[in-house]
């Protein structure tokens, strides 16, 4: 499932490796577990939608997880 995450705009904001979610810069960010984004406490956060292919793309109310720079 590793791949890159970008935004509602198109910018890239993060990277899948394994079951993790890393930021641009290599620092980690959240776990995955199937769908659904965890933040690193173990709560449930959020998901991601369109999971096909290595490119995913975030929804306007996921975008907040993830602020680009």
């Amino acid at each position: 499932m590793d791949g890159k995450i970008f935004n509602s705009r198109g910018v890239r904001v993060a990277e899948v490796i394994g079951p993790a979610i890393f930021d641009c810069k290599g620092q980690k960010l959240y776990d995955l577990r199937g769908v659904n984004i965890y933040k690193l406490n173990g709560d449930l956060v959020g998901h991601l939608s369109g999971m096909s292919g290595t490119e995913k793309y975030l929804d306007k109310a996921t975008d907040r997880l993830f602020p680009a720079s």
